[in-house]
């Protein structure tokens, strides 16, 4: 079940929430106790959190994806309006509804990164596929699974295959579209981009054609697309974010969106994410090196850096130290315009899980 945390507690937080919020645009510093530092930021807080992951002692929740559905859909017998799916980077795949109740879990390895993709029709069905960096030895390469929206029953997601690579630890993935196509991108620990146009063959088994191949340089993880200005954005941890072209024609030409500094992005550079709001388009990455989120908007010509907000104490703890995060735009279940969901680094009680966080929380606190 969602975890919430006591009443008094909230209202002591939304008190403290509303006057720093007052004045929104003197950004405030924040120093966790014990939770790793927290840098200057917009305060948000997170609407609920998931179960800790099931790994204990260990770096394990790493990368979360979200998916909304316009119909309810049945998972594992439940019904729901989409799900969160979540990686724990030691054991497997998590699916969460969109109340943080987890659904399903899958022990399929070493997941680290994971992304989701409608538009691919498997066996004559419309499919949701689900893929996901896979570092579990003798099988490096990107898991991929497919969810039926039609399903009933224990319908739930289910292994569909993978994608070979010769990148010896796969690390950040994304998916984005490019027309009718599909691309599924993977980055490497040590730099390395792959890009693959992603099909299914008569007999319904993926079939993955590789497109693209480049080198970023040094370690990288985090990728996510904007199809609406064709654009490939990847986190080089130690070094900023860079903006690719989707074409994989355009090979490794791309421009340095946002380096390494101090109050914007501290390294490590993580996850990126993008999310659409009207006919505004933004990208959130994750700063994990001061616990921050740094937005850009992207619908224009030149990304441009909007601020940065930090996720403090409320209704579950606040967020420091994370990896990877997502969002969905507009009407995702219980949240009306869109949902943010990180995963945090260290949990007030238990081991790492996710926090979601309304996306109108997060315009506001911006001034968006």
């Amino acid at each position: 079940m969602p975890m919430f945390r006591s009443a008094a507690r909230l209202a002591a937080a939304a008190s403290t929430l509303a006057l720093l919020a007052a004045c929104a645009t003197h950004e405030v510093d924040f120093q966790g106790e014990g939770e790793g530092f927290v840098g200057e930021g917009a305060p948000v807080m997170a609407v609920l959190e998931t179960p800790s992951v099931g790994t204990v002692g260990d770096d394990a929740a790493d990368d979360p994806a979200v998916w909304a559905s316009a119909t309810p859909v049945t998972v594992m017998g439940q019904s729901t309006p989409g799900f969160v799916a979540g990686t724990d980077k030691k054991s497997g795949l998590y699916i969460y509804g969109l109340d943080g109740q987890i659904l399903q879990f899958m022990p399929e390895g070493l997941l680290n990164n994971v992304d989701l993709v409608e538009g691919l029709t498997v066996g004559g069905k419309p499919q949701l596929v689900l893929g996901a960096s896979d570092r579990t030895p003798g099988k490096t390469g990107v898991a991929l699974y497919l969810f039926d929206p039609a399903g009933t029953g224990d319908n739930g997601v289910r292994y569909w295959g993978s994608i070979k690579t010769d990148v010896i630890e796969p690390y950040g993935f994304c998916f984005g579209k490019r027309g009718d196509d599909i691309h599924a991108i993977l980055v490497g620990h040590e730099g390395e981009l792959r890009q693959f146009v992603l099909t299914a063959d008569a007999a319904g088994a993926p079939v993955a054609r590789e497109v693209r191949r480049a080198e970023i340089g040094s370690i990288s993880e985090g990728c996510a697309v904007d199809e609406a200005t064709n654009a490939l954005y990847i986190a080089e941890e130690n070094v900023g974010v860079w903006r690719y072209g989707l074409d994989p024609a355009s090979g490794a030409a791309r421009t340095l969106v946002q380096p390494i500094a101090p109050g914007v992005l501290v390294a490590d550079a993580e996850g990126l994410t993008t999310i659409n709001d009207g006919d505004r388009r933004y990208l959130i990455g994750s700063s994990q090196g001061d616990s921050t989120f740094p937005v850009w908007r992207i619908d224009g010509a030149t990304p441009e850096y909007k601020g940065r907000f930090v996720v403090v104490d409320g209704a579950v703890d606040g967020v420091t130290g994370t990896d990877g995060l997502a969002a969905a735009s507009g009407v995702v279940g219980p949240f009306p315009e869109g949902l943010v969901v990180v995963q945090d680094d260290v949990n007030d009680t238990g081991t790492q899980n996710f926090k979601y966080i309304d996306w109108r929380d997060i315009r506001t606190a911006l001034g968006l």
